[in-house]
């Protein structure tokens, strides 16, 4: 008897159908307001996620599959996620998720991509924290408000489940921008009138729309990305700002980093039951001019700083569509502090006082730039308002005496290079002194 080659090749693939998938590894990222579990699988599966109480915790049945690796535990600072275990269902995996409180839960799969295979995500999250994020509209101020401070946003790009670029020597992207990212916020907290807020304060995953509604909550003045990026030529090197295209990217090399930058939440895993905030995000592109403004003012600033601390990529400031620029109402901007692909930078990166030094270069950047264009109702506003007229016979050190502020104060706050000013040119003054 003649068996077709097209019934075997049924055979096998009903064997191969009939093989048990199997979960490789589980990686866990607890952030302030969620956990992510996340399952790699050998192949896509089918599963049932359920929450049940007494006590709370949440069940994965996961059908015809086998574990073959122990199950990660979660650190004791995990706010919803007690402990992982699993058992057999009949024929199916169950693993169970031992929850330290009652949360809302949520499973979808991903596809593969340039890091990671198959996967199975489970989100954890408290049903406040959902109604939260889905509230973005500021809050009205109320009619009789004291002077507030100037709030920046600081975002340290990737974490988690996104580690971002890596460097010859292993060293991940997300590691470094947020220990740069802690030092610039610390910076700026020392600046009186000055706050900022970390989007980013821990290992673990944002999606890139969640870090700017995190920003919009915040109420700031100013939304900063700061990444350490990685290029196909390892001779690449120095340090780029950049501000939202609306039209196209300002270099061939600046419309590459935005598709890497972009495709984060693929990476970290974006579940399909969000697409009305993608079409918002486009519509809202329609307001963007003002705040695109603002960005480029700060960007030069920043960019000027960063000259101090060693090579410049581009001496002028880039454009590209990234998407985490994308706020409407907040002037945003994205530093390329180095090129972690680059040996010599990745070696810098690593280095605390390198690291200071780039963080310092920021803080002084966007400093220089509020004490310029603070905005109304502020602490800063009001403490830099006085602007000096130039007479015949004024020099710039005789201005500073006056005011008793530093010369150095005086040429940075007024963009000037040097001492020279000429007759009927106007000087900033701030009242604080410097």
């Amino acid at each position: 008897m003649r068996i077709s080659p097209g019934i075997i090749l049924c055979c096998f693939a009903a064997m191969a159908q009939a093989e048990p998938a199997k979960i490789e590894g589980v990686r866990i990222w607890a952030a302030p307001d969620s956990t992510r579990v996340v399952f790699d699988v050998s192949a896509p599966v089918e599963h049932e996620l359920s929450l049940i109480s007494n006590p709370y915790r949440a069940v994965i049945d996961i059908k015809d599959a086998g574990l073959v690796s122990q199950l990660k535990q979660p650190t004791a600072a995990d706010k919803f996620l007690q402990a992982v275990r699993s058992g057999r269902h009949q024929d199916d995996l169950r693993v169970v998720l031992d929850l330290k409180k009652i949360s809302q839960a949520k499973s979808f799969q991903l596809k593969p991509n340039r890091r990671y295979g198959h996967r199975l995500v489970v989100d954890l999250f408290s049903k406040e924290a959902k109604e939260t994020t889905r509230r973005s509209d500021p809050e009205p101020e109320a009619p009789t408000q004291k002077l507030r401070d100037v709030v920046i946003a600081i975002d340290a790009g990737h974490g988690g489940e996104d580690p971002g670029a890596q460097g010859p020597g292993g060293t991940y992207e997300k590691h470094v921008v947020l220990a740069i990212a802690k030092k610039v916020a610390a910076m700026l907290n020392k600046q009186p009138g000055m706050k900022a807020v970390l989007i980013r304060d821990g290992d673990y995953y944002l999606r890139l729309r969640k870090r700017i509604n995190k920003a919009r909550q915040h109420k700031a003045d100013l939304f900063v990305s700061i990444h350490a990026d990685s290029f196909r030529d390892p001779r690449v090197k120095g340090s780029s700002v950049f501000v939202l295209s609306r039209r196209g990217a300002s270099s061939e090399h600046a419309r590459w980093l935005a598709e890497r930058e972009n495709a984060s939440d693929l990476i970290g895993g974006v579940s399909l039951d969000d697409k009305d905030e993608v079409l918002a995000s486009v519509l809202l592109d329609l307001s963007l001019t003002a705040s695109l403004e603002a960005s480029i003012d700060v960007a030069e600033r920043v960019l000027q700083d960063m000259k101090k601390v060693g090579k410049l990529h581009k001496k002028k400031v880039e454009s590209a569509a990234f998407a985490v620029l994308k706020s409407p109402d907040i002037p945003s901007i994205l530093i390329e502090t180095a090129y972690i692909s680059n040996p010599e930078e990745e070696r810098k990166l690593l280095s605390q006082s390198h690291q200071h030094k780039i963080a310092r270069a920021i803080s002084n950047g966007l400093r220089d730039y509020f004490a310029r264009h603070a905005p109304e109702g502020t602490l800063l506003a009001e403490r830099v308002m006085h602007e000096h007229l130039i007479s015949r016979g004024d020099t710039l050190s005789t201005i500073a005496e006056q005011y008793r502020v530093s010369l150095n104060t005086l040429r940075e706050i007024n963009g000037l290079k040097g001492d020279r000013i000429r007759t009927g040119q106007k000087l900033t003054i701030p009242l604080s002194g410097g």
